[in-house]
């Protein structure tokens, strides 16, 4: 991490913030709580929430000895499996983020200042599962500032839709194609619509939608190289060559549009009068896949009003000294879907799907994030035979 700055205020983290772009760290563990450093990260470097997935926690406790002890205790009191210790380590971990950050989520009248947990990935295809395994989840943290992970997969849209009728916060992640988020902010409003027509209130609930970006451009990359070796004319290869690191910007672009096209039109309109907040769009996968690329590229050419941020570590360390801050979105939805028609229509051409890569890394992403969980899981489980001395 670094180290302590001179002017805190004057940091690119908080310059963002003046652009309407809350930063949030994507990555939690035991040590990073204990050791005061989110603390520090959220007093003098500005940071608005913490977000974490499955391979978070694989990291953090499958793969460090942080939680040696807390496991020993749980498998001691009586913890019936690995789910049962791996959710008991997360849910204190999520508890103590939720604390750290309920500064920023009481000064910001409950807008930022969240801490995700994510539901089981095995339950991504399952919308009643998606559903009841959220609520328990709330419960069990019992924090106003958690925010319930849910995927938009096709189970997952009307799961989401569903929870916020409930009024849970709810993050909506893996997005990547543009007519997945558009369902995902239409399932948003549906349900603060619904929650009005039973004369519910709307004010006080949270959502963001968590569209990925790096890993589109790695996509694209590697179908470009593929190209290019079954022996694409110079001219392609050029083409080629000059889409690198654009596409996924370009449609985060389109993204970003949508939304701004929505908050412009009557049905929004009659939310916000009755109080609701933007369900705004976090950008997700910011940390660059190649070493040629800036580190703070996918930071720096996505700063806009109603967003988020959520960084890794080294991101974050770069964005904080090499940050190049501007409102590089705007307002404009037409110009935006303008400037990601250029490159989107160039990558078309050439022959390469964004349709057919965006559907490839949502499926991906939910194998990625269960393969993770159930890594974890037996990690977990070795721990506590340890601990039982192979006993059952």
């Amino acid at each position: 991490m670094c180290a302590q700055p001179a002017a805190p205020m004057n940091t690119p983290v908080f310059q963002a913030h003046a652009h309407g772009q809350s930063i949030w760290l994507d990555n939690i563990s035991r040590d990073l709580l204990l050791s005061g450093e989110l603390r520090r990260w959220v007093g003098a470097e500005g940071i608005r929430g913490v977000t974490s997935n499955p391979a978070i926690f694989e990291k953090a406790i499958a793969k460090s000895n942080d939680y040696d002890a807390a496991a020993r205790g749980l498998v001691a009191q009586g913890a019936k499996d690995a789910l049962d210790v791996f959710e008991r380590l997360a849910v204190v971990d999520i508890q103590l983020g939720c604390d750290v950050l309920r500064p920023v989520y009481d000064a910001s009248e409950g807008r930022d200042g969240f801490v995700s947990l994510e539901v089981s990935p095995h339950l991504a295809n399952d919308t009643a599962g998606t559903i009841t395994e959220a609520h328990r989840l709330a419960l069990a943290v019992s924090r106003d500032n958690l925010m319930i992970k849910v995927p938009a997969t096709p189970a997952g849209i009307p799961a989401i839709r569903q929870l916020i009728e409930d009024g849970l916060n709810v993050n909506v992640t893996l997005l990547f194609a543009v007519s997945a988020y558009q369902a995902v902010h239409d399932a948003y409003m549906a349900g603060l619509e619904a929650r009005l027509a039973k004369g519910l209130p709307v004010s006080g609930i949270a959502s963001v939608a968590s569209f990925f970006v790096s890993r589109i451009d790695a996509s694209v990359a590697q179908r470009a190289e593929k190209l290019i070796a079954a022996g694409a004319s110079a001219d392609v290869k050029q083409r080629l060559q000059a889409l690198n690191a654009k596409v996924a910007i370009a449609n985060a672009k389109v993204a970003y549009a949508r939304f701004l096209d929505d908050l412009g039109g009557a049905r929004w309109r009659k939310l916000a009068a009755a109080g609701a907040d933007p369900q705004r769009v976090l950008w997700a996968s910011t940390g660059t896949k190649d070493p040629a690329l800036p580190k703070t590229l996918y930071v720096d050419e996505l700063i806009g009003k109603f967003t988020v941020n959520t960084v890794p570590d080294a991101t974050l360390a770069a964005f904080r000294i090499e940050g190049k801050v501007r409102d590089a979105l705007g307002s404009d939805p037409g110009r935006l879907d303008r400037e990601a028609k250029v490159v989107l229509s160039e990558l078309s051409s050439l022959g390469i799907s964004l349709d057919a890569i965006t559907d490839e890394l949502l499926t991906k992403g939910c194998e990625l994030f269960s393969e993770a969980f159930d890594g974890l899981l037996r990690s977990v489980e070795a721990k506590r035979q340890q601990v039982l001395g192979g006993r059952k």
